[in-house]
């Protein structure tokens, strides 16, 4: 008599255990940190970051640019700086999980200096030629040389041009021009004469390039709350608005939350979420590594995110975030072990994740759990109950946002 096949597990069941699993392996990542950065570093190599070269004589406002796109301090950013040549360094944001490096040459203007070899550095790696000019500086010759040459070799880059410290051109007392008004001509008599002067001089001193790729031309002031300027941000939007217009990365997209986000936790952690989806679809690519990597992954990000908001880190915060997240929401994870046919046993998930696969369904997943994570945390950090409808909801929300952001930046499978 033959024996009868053993029957599969329901498909609640098959939940269950996938459910289980991805839990398991959030709470207990089973790749060590060594071995994660090994497979993170293969990953990228699939697909190379953005990078803003910065041009710029010292103390020009270089650092006050990097520290206002992505909202970081300052001290974060020169600790993070890394030298790649003798007067160039590179700065990866964020740093576990970039989503842009900004390339600073430092040397402009000094005795002694030959552009040569950072020149050389930055047209092997630059998506996005971005120069600064402090307004009440005439002695521009050294950038404007290296700008020209640039653009001699590459006449298709194109350029945006930062004219900085704006507020050292005004009259006494006086502040910022309202609304930003540099983006019509001729300018209004609120400008001034001397701040007028100055940045007509710039840009008459640069002339016409070679090429025929656009040049943005953006005065912006970046100054301290207590230094008394309305708003210490003045122009950056302008500026956002002029790399989004010349860039074809997206920068504004990866670097920025949704401008309806005020919560400044919230902002400062949309770049470290996309920053670990974007690779986990790039370890969702990579075969077999991604079962025990972009767990690993996720971990470390809700580890990130514990700590921005203030909460303590352990199993016992783990387990509740997990548990009020749900069973059901699992499954995005166990697609990778069970494949597509599982994804169809979720009820009004089913056509949403079977359409996804590999490194499309990682990133995306990732982008959910942090989007999911931090409202969860921001809640306890204020004392509030978080509500498990509501929770699963930004999770589904999100996870089609994180999926949309992974396609655009090229994550597809």
């Amino acid at each position: 008599m033959s024996e009868c096949p053993p029957s599969s597990p329901p498909p609640e069941s098959r939940k269950h255990i996938q459910w289980s699993r991805w839990r398991d392996a959030l709470l207990n990542p089973r790749l060590d940190p060594v071995a994660l950065e090994q497979a993170l570093s293969e990953a990228r190599a699939r697909a190379p970051l953005p990078v803003i070269w910065l041009l710029g004589k010292t103390q020009s406002g270089k650092t006050s640019i990097v520290r206002a796109l992505t909202n970081s301090d300052a001290a974060e950013i020169g600790n993070g700086f890394q030298p790649c040549t003798a007067t160039a360094r590179l700065y990866d944001f964020p740093p576990e999980t970039p989503l842009v490096r900004f390339l600073d040459t430092r040397g402009l203007g000094e005795l002694d200096y030959d552009p040569a070899e950072d020149m050389r550095v930055g047209e092997s790696q630059a998506h996005l030629l971005l120069a600064v000019m402090k307004a009440a500086d005439t002695r521009q010759d050294a950038l404007l040389e290296v700008l020209r040459e640039v653009r001699r070799r590459h006449p298709d880059w194109p350029l945006v041009i930062a004219q900085t410290g704006l507020h050292e051109l005004y009259a006494l007392d006086e502040d910022h021009p309202q609304p930003w008004p540099f983006d019509r001509r001729p300018w209004p008599a609120s400008v001034g004469p001397n701040l007028t002067r100055a940045l007509e001089a710039q840009r008459q001193r640069l002339g016409a390039l070679p090429g025929s790729a656009p040049v943005r031309w953006v005065p912006i002031d970046l100054t301290l709350p207590e230094d008394g300027f309305n708003p210490p941000d003045y122009g950056l939007e302008a500026l956002w608005e002029a790399i989004d217009a010349v860039s074809t990365q997206r920068l504004g997209r990866l670097l920025r939350a949704d401008p309806e986000v005020r919560d400044l936790l919230a902002r400062a952690a949309h770049p470290h979420i996309l920053g670990h989806a974007l690779s986990a679809a790039g370890l969702g690519a990579l075969p077999v590594v991604d079962l025990v990597a972009v767990p690993a992954l996720q971990a470390k990000l809700l580890h990130s995110l514990a700590t921005l908001y203030e909460q303590p880190w352990d199993r016992r915060l783990m387990s509740d975030f997990l548990g009020l997240l749900g069973s059901g929401i699992g499954v995005s994870y166990a697609a990778h072990a069970a494949g597509r046919s599982l994804m169809k046993l979720v009820p009004g998930w089913g056509q949403t994740l079977g359409a996804l696969w590999g490194a499309s369904a990682s990133g995306a997943a990732t982008y959910a759990l942090g989007k999911a994570a931090a409202f969860h945390f921001s809640n306890r950090r204020q004392g509030l109950v978080t509500d498990e409808r509501r929770l699963r909801q930004i999770f589904s929300e999100q996870f089609e946002r994180g999926r949309l952001l992974i396609r655009q930046r090229g994550g597809r499978p």
